[in-house]
């Protein structure tokens, strides 16, 4: 990738493993500081002994341990990811596909957990990095979403899912129409099927529970080949970043990899 992000800092949510993992390789390979934030520790130390081979210094990559479905937590992590300055580029990617199931059994709770993890700390999270990204006349948010949204009939017994993506892409859609004209820019990206332990985790599931139909295509669609893996979406993702786009639905299909 050629676009170079030297001098600025990127904050990159779900970054222990995935997508996030790729996008925080591709944007420390660009030059950017690091900020990966996820849940679980030793992930994101994963993450950040790849990103050190590939001959990034120790200086510009940090880790963030945190659960964005806490608002402490959460309000913990921006402190801390503020602390040493502006935040240029905040990559959303962070998200559940839980719960999943027939509709008229998701409890109100975990409807609300998706809603935190899927909407809500996407949002507070760009709140908190905004002023910084005003006041500089440049930043760039990306939100990751999903194709279900084009499609939310595709995704029987994943209404959670469907839903919160909507809003997410909604909510992206809205700001960036509020930011016109600054220098930030507010893009939603959809970054197609990818192999990842979401995949994963969907495949292992109960087809009773989740539906036949959802299990038997996402098990044939891994059978089949038919995942991208994580580091070609994130480098269509890339190749996008440093343009000057809001309010755009990105694809990874009509994306310019390798540009």
């Amino acid at each position: 990738m050629a676009t170079d992000f030297a001098g600025k800092t990127a904050l990159i949510t779900g970054a222990g493993r995935g997508i996030g993992r790729a996008v925080a390789l591709g944007l420390g390979d660009a030059g950017a500081r690091l900020i990966l934030l996820a849940r679980t520790t030793a992930q994101l130390e994963e993450t950040r002994a790849l990103v050190r081979e590939r001959g990034v210094p120790a200086g510009r990559v940090s880790v963030l341990p945190a659960d964005l479905a806490d608002e402490e937590d959460r309000g913990r992590a921006v402190a801390a990811a503020l602390a040493a300055g502006r935040v240029d580029i905040l990559v959303n990617n962070a998200a559940t596909v839980e719960p999943l199931g027939p509709t008229d059994g998701i409890k109100a709770g975990d409807l609300r957990l998706a809603f935190e993890v899927n909407v809500i700390a996407p949002a507070a999270l760009t709140a908190a990095v905004l002023p910084g990204m005003l006041e500089a006349g440049w930043g760039r948010v990306v939100n990751v979403s999903s194709g279900i949204v084009a499609n939310p009939a595709g995704m029987v017994r994943g209404n959670a899912y469907a839903t919160t993506k909507a809003a997410l892409e909604a909510h992206t859609v809205n700001l960036a129409a509020e930011l016109r004209g600054t220098g930030v820019t507010v893009n939603a990206y959809r970054p197609g099927g990818v192999d990842t332990a979401m995949q994963a985790w969907i495949r292992r599931q109960d087809p009773e529970h989740i539906g036949s139909g959802l299990h038997e295509r996402f098990n044939r669609n891994y059978a089949e080949g038919a995942l991208i893996t994580p580091e070609y979406s994130a480098a269509a993702l890339l190749a996008l970043l440093a343009g000057d786009d809001t309010g755009a639905i990105w694809d990874v299909s009509t994306a310019p990899v390798g540009a």
